[in-house]
């Protein structure tokens, strides 16, 4: 049986859970985000940050880049719509909790894209 590498196991919970928590806030967040869940997305975002290798630094900053600019454009996009048609859904806002969902997002990817910049860098700076 061959052995896993498990080079950056905290690093992979922390984006696990960080996701489905974001998940759970959209659907579940009807008139506001609690800020004690927006901080421990935050938390979350940092202690994935903290442990990206740094083989795959170059990688994450791709992503994460992606991730934080498409989640702001749907934010601004689903407001945009929301407002001018008010879409629903059995009475539900499907755009509030698409925006919320996405806004969760970057609560979880922007703390983990700047610490993963700054480790950059200062790797860069040592050399």
């Amino acid at each position: 049986m061959p052995v896993k590498y498990r080079e950056n196991i905290i690093g992979a919970w922390a984006f696990l859970v960080g996701i489905v928590l974001a998940i759970f806030v959209g659907f579940f967040s009807r008139s506001g985000t609690n800020p004690v869940i927006l901080g421990v997305l935050a938390l979350l975002g940092l202690v994935l940050g903290f442990f990206v290798a740094e083989k795959d630094v170059q990688t994450f900053l791709f992503a994460s880049l992606s991730v934080v600019l498409a989640s702001f454009a749907g934010i601004q996009g689903m407001a945009a719509d929301v407002s001018m048609r008010g879409v629903t859904l059995n009475g539900v806002e499907i755009g509030r909790g698409i925006s919320s969902i996405l806004g969760a997002l970057l609560f979880l990817y922007v703390p983990s894209t700047i610490v993963v910049a700054l480790k950059t860098v200062f790797a860069i700076s040592k050399n």
